[in-house]
């Protein structure tokens, strides 16, 4: 995401000629859209994306299941300390 963030930035300083980036050559400001769709490509094919996204739906599961412990006030001291 901050490589697509950086190559907009960089297309529209190189477009409308702002600062140091209007004398890079085209190729250079337009590099960092290149390099997204490298670490998008890892990141699918390394399996980083689906470990990501596993986490946060095991965090949801994980709070969700304190917060019926909780209400049923059978959540253990321990997790209470983790949770406040």
């Amino acid at each position: 995401m901050y490589f697509l963030l950086a190559g907009i930035a960089a297309l529209l300083m190189k477009y409308l000629e702002v600062g140091p980036v209007a004398a890079w050559p085209w190729w250079v400001a337009l590099s960092p859209f290149g390099m997204a769709v490298a670490w998008w490509a890892w990141a699918d094919s390394s399996g980083y994306t689906k470990r990501k996204e596993m986490d946060k739906m095991d965090k949801r599961k994980q709070d969700r299941l304190d917060k019926q412990r909780e209400q049923m006030g059978t959540l253990s001291p321990k997790r209470k300390k983790i949770n406040q």
